[in-house]
């Protein structure tokens, strides 16, 4: 069996160093739990727990080379570089990691200062999606295939005169697959391709990482602060450390009318746009639009990153009800990174608690505009319903 490993310390999504920077200056005291989800009910055979520990294991060898805090020193300057020297002085500490096995079921809990167990979540994520394609003896289509395709996308996206990045790292086949994908898309040329949430492939192949913030950011405030400043303490924060930089806000967690009622005037204009992750995108879309305009900014200004579930038809169907209206671009991944003949990973990793001063333990929880599926602890599930006035 072909060892599965990381390659680089960089081989993360963009947004966990972005967010690792603010926790540094905000929340260098705070500890969270983060939990494996297996959503797609997937058979991990025996072994399975050995192997994907020995590659935790070898993550504690990873550390930031100096061409590697070059690239984001020059690529990234709204990054402070105590940051940057923080980061290259950091190790994955493997004994943050908790992974157990019973039967065909696999059980993964990290916990931890933020600050520190921030970096997990993604690269654990993609291992567990390689390692289970190895160890099940699944093989994949070959190169020539896969890149077939992958160009194939990105020129059906080219005819749509739209922009899109690649966001597929944490449900990926595997490195190499991702790394193919990329390759073909940096090598596919006029294009809308903007760039790669992967920093490691970022900067290999020389394009732009891109992210800004994950649910998480809100989860966390949330139990800090309450679910009625959760969304607006998360966008103050963030403009206090980057200064109008980075300007993409997540809408979502505790639903898009939620989010709309606390982006008001003020943070409409600081940001540069939303990002969609869940429900109906044409929708929100329509949302996001009659906001600004009731607000008196022109939409043409601003735009949707949209980031969900995305395939070429899903594409073609938002491009049309959003050109000439407001401005779009695309976030695909699973189905750039993982259309390799096989079925892709249902999996995700989730914030699941932040410590209180008192060592008391507060689950978080995530409200998504998905209908029924809320996920966390259902009794702080139905105290964010009441205290943010949703109704089912």
């Amino acid at each position: 069996m072909s060892e599965v490993r990381l390659h680089s310390i960089l081989d993360n999504d963009f947004y966990k160093i972005t967010m690792q920077n603010a926790v540094v200056k905000l929340f260098p005291n705070e500890r969270v739990q983060y939990e494996f989800i297996n959503r797609g009910k997937h058979f991990f055979p025996e072994g399975f727990d050995r192997e994907l520990q020995k590659a935790v294991n070898a993550m504690a060898e990873l550390k930031l080379t100096r061409a590697e805090k070059e690239f984001l020193r020059i690529t990234c300057p709204y990054l402070d570089l105590p940051y940057l020297d923080f980061l290259a002085g950091y190790h994955y500490n493997p004994s943050e990691v908790c992974i157990k096995q019973t039967g065909n079921d696999l059980q993964v809990t990290v916990e931890g200062e933020w600050y520190r167990t921030i970096l997990w979540e993604v690269p654990l994520l993609s291992l567990i999606s390689e390692l289970h394609y190895v160890m099940n003896g699944m093989e994949r289509e070959p190169d020539d295939l896969i890149i077939d395709k992958t160009l194939k996308k990105a020129r059906q996206m080219d005819r749509m005169n739209v922009t899109y990045a690649e966001f597929g790292t944490r449900r990926r086949h595997s490195y190499a697959v991702h790394d193919l994908v990329v390759k073909a898309l940096t090598q596919n040329r006029p294009s809308g391709f903007t760039g790669s949430s992967n920093i490691h492939f970022a900067m290999k192949y020389g394009v732009k990482p891109i992210g800004t913030h994950a649910h998480e950011w809100f989860m966390f405030h949330a139990a800090e602060y309450g679910f009625k400043m959760a969304n607006a303490l998360s966008l103050e924060h963030w403009v206090d450390v980057y200064r109008g930089d980075l300007g993409v806000a997540l809408s979502d967690t505790y639903t898009t009318d939620v989010f709309f009622r606390q982006f008001d005037k003020k943070f409409a204009k600081l940001f540069d746009g939303v990002r969609h992750d869940s429900g109906d995108p044409i929708e929100f879309a329509r949302k996001t639009i009659a906001h600004y305009e009731k607000n008196g900014i022109n939409p043409l200004f601003k735009y949707i990153i949209f980031s969900d579930g995305l395939n070429m038809d899903k594409v073609a169907e938002i491009t049309r009800a959003c050109q000439g209206k407001i401005g779009i671009s695309f976030g695909i991944g699973t189905n750039l990174t993982n259309d390799a003949g096989l079925k892709p990973m249902n999996i995700v990793m989730k914030l699941v608690a932040a410590q209180s001063p008192n060592g008391d333990w507060i689950p978080t929880v995530k409200l998504s505009d998905e209908r029924g599926k809320y996920t966390g602890d259902p009794n702080m599930i139905s105290l964010a319903k009441t205290f943010l006035r949703i109704n089912e």
